[in-house]
């Protein structure tokens, strides 16, 4: 993905049909999903009585379930259909979010959030196919739409849990389900139906046997560290800050926003200059610092640092995604496939785990330390030295968070 290689978004939104429009609004939903919670987590603990490191396993169940259909997803898109799969995903998200809303207690709403991201996982990976598919004007200006759902999504979960979290926290859960609910209607009636054609298999197996090249075993090993720091701040942060959603809420829309700016504009042009392994090295030595800057116990300090680590983030999203597709010879869905697993798998394990570091060292900045560590092995691990040229030009479609899942 060269710096012009999107054009424009205007030019990418001119005269594009209804199918396209509604599934990038299904898309904005979906990547809500990630942020959702954020603001909501003190007041879940508070109103289901759980402990810090119960509720952050709504992180773990959520990335955890979606690790292992990663595996599938591809393989169930070429069976049944785009269409079918992503009405399965929006299915299942409709249901496990309204039944969030009503969830007695938190071993009830961390199991709902592993059917949700068993949805989501349908849903992101099929939708891209689906927009590229139907859009007017070329892939290039699919991807820009869909990597605007994406920032929009990442940018405006986090101000939605804060808007309806501060009446409740079942009210994020329940505007979703109601938004979700509309995409559904909406997919259902204007997606084009799966056409009775010979899709290419996609083996269970070909993900995990891509990893055997060194390459990108390495990066998706790399990714699943940075993952973990990256969870560490969107899972823990709150804890830190001990703040209302509202205010939780606004600091992680602003780091939403870097994260979707960062991505699609400075990444491609930082890959240009240092090549993508390079970029990749020097940007997740840079998050390591910033995993230092958190560890200070001011709040002030530690806003600030969240927002900026937006930026750096959405560096990373895109110049990991790019090596990956880039550094080893197997086809890209299924190199993305496999680097997926590894790096989600990182971040289902740091949610789970970042309350207990916190209790073993019994300092609430511990995570950020450890975060740290593990970003500065993530950069070593980038700078062991490749055959292949350290490439300049990102792949279409690498600053997609979830592209082919």
């Amino acid at each position: 993905m060269s710096g012009n290689a999107h054009g424009s978004l205007l030019d990418a939104v001119k005269g594009q049909p209804k199918q396209v429009w509604i599934t990038a609004f299904a898309a904005v939903i979906a990547f809500m999903g990630i942020g959702l919670v954020d603001p909501i987590l003190l007041s879940i603990a508070e109103g289901l009585h759980a402990t810090a490191s119960q509720v952050t396993l709504l992180f773990s169940s959520y990335l955890g379930v979606q690790v292992l259909a990663m595996l599938i997803t591809g393989a169930a898109s070429a069976r049944f259909g785009p269409k079918r799969t992503v009405l399965t995903g929006l299915v299942l998200i409709v249901l496990a979010t309204a039944l969030c809303a009503a969830a007695g207690s938190i071993t009830q709403l961390v199991a709902l959030r592993a059917v949700w991201g068993l949805g989501n996982a349908f849903f992101i990976a099929t939708a891209l196919s689906v927009i590229v598919g139907a859009a007017t004007g070329g892939q290039a200006g699919a991807i820009l739409l869909y990597e605007a759902a994406l920032g929009v999504g990442l940018a405006v979960g986090p101000l939605l849990g804060a808007l309806l979290g501060s009446i409740s926290w079942r009210g994020p859960f329940m505007g979703t389900a109601v938004l979700m609910a509309a995409a559904l209607v909406l997919c259902s009636i204007f997606l084009n139906r799966d056409a009775d054609e010979e899709r290419p298999k996609i083996r269970l197996a070909d993900p995990l046997r891509a990893l055997a090249h060194k390459g990108l075993l390495r990066t998706s090993i790399g990714s699943a560290l940075y993952t973990a720091a990256f969870f560490t701040v969107l899972a823990w942060t709150p804890f830190v800050l001990e703040w209302s959603a509202v205010a939780v809420g606004l600091v992680f829309c602003g780091w939403g926003l870097c994260v979707a700016i960062a991505g699609v504009v400075l990444a491609p042009k930082l890959a240009h200059r240092l090549g993508e392994r390079h970029a990749t090295a020097v940007s997740v030595l840079g998050y390591a610092v910033l995993m230092l800057v958190l560890a200070v116990p001011s709040k002030p300090v530690v806003v600030v640092g969240v927002i900026v680590s937006g930026l750096i983030s959405g560096l990373l999203n895109t110049l990991f995604t790019g090596t990956a597709m880039s550094i080893s010879d197997a086809p890209r869905p299924v190199a993305s496939a496999g680097y997926n697993f590894c790096r989600w798998l990182g971040g289902a394990v740091a949610a789970t785990l970042v309350g207990h570091v916190a209790d073993w060292f019994g300092s609430p900045h511990s995570p950020f330390l450890v975060a740290a560590v593990l970003c500065v092995i993530a950069g070593g691990l980038l700078f062991v030295r490749e055959k292949s040229a350290d490439v300049r030009e990102l792949p279409e479609g690498a600053a997609l968070v979830g592209e082919e899942l």
